[in-house]
């Protein structure tokens, strides 16, 4: 649970569960912003970071996302779109494989610990799988 006024606290948290992947991290979040990318910013180099939104409010531009694509090329980060159709926001630890983890947030990573919410490990995964197998053919997203 992160409390109001813990945004340290939220930023540890969601760079710890990006720092399990070894593979993907697929993250579903419609309110995107620098802060999202900057939280990715310590992912392995070999992880592959693909972010399902619909950019509300728009609060990424394209050159934010540019300037971080050249600040942090080891960082291998991809946009598509999320169709307009999720209200929660999810992280997906490397999908289809024996270490994968699934978390449901309650709030937008570039917001955490700003209200009360929680991010909570998902037991079972094969609930979740159709929410990533329908957003994998999902356009670009373009900011």
């Amino acid at each position: 649970m992160l409390f109001n006024g813990q945004t340290v606290e939220a930023d540890i948290a969601y760079s710890e569960i990006y720092s399990y992947a070894k593979k993907t991290i697929h993250i579903v979040d419609n309110y995107i912003s620098l802060k999202t990318l900057v939280l990715l910013k310590s992912v392995g180099p070999n992880v592959k970071v693909i972010i399902f939104s619909d950019n509300v409010n728009h609060g990424l531009h394209q050159t934010e996302f540019d300037d971080f694509k050249k600040e942090y090329p080891n960082v291998d980060i991809s946009l598509k779109t999320s169709g307009g159709i999720y209200h929660d926001r999810y992280i997906f630890i490397d999908y289809g494989t024996k270490n994968e983890m699934i978390f449901h947030c309650g709030g937008s990573s570039k917001d955490g610990g700003t209200r009360v919410s929680s991010i909570t490990k998902v037991n079972d995964v094969i609930l979740y799988r159709t929410i990533i197998d329908n957003l994998e053919n999902n356009p670009t997203l373009q900011l």
